[in-house]
């Protein structure tokens, strides 16, 4: 439990300034922050898969599969 709190110390610390009058209110601060630093981080990783993706995989080839498997 103790190595549960210290990480989450750490990320707490990385996010920013401790925010809020106690450590509980701090706390969930810190967790707010962290829920919207990884949507984010989510957001740019799909973001980031498909513009990879269709560098590597131009449209002509998957339209051309596309008509080899309807026929």
């Amino acid at each position: 439990m103790k190595k549960r709190k210290t990480l989450f110390r750490i990320i707490a610390k990385s996010l920013g300034e401790k925010a809020g009058k106690s450590d509980e209110e701090a706390d969930k601060i810190a967790f707010i922050r962290l829920l919207m630093f990884s949507s984010i981080f989510i957001t740019n990783s799909f973001i980031i898969f498909g513009v990879i993706r269709s560098h590597l995989i131009p449209r002509d080839y998957i339209q051309k599969v596309e008509c080899i498997n309807l026929k």
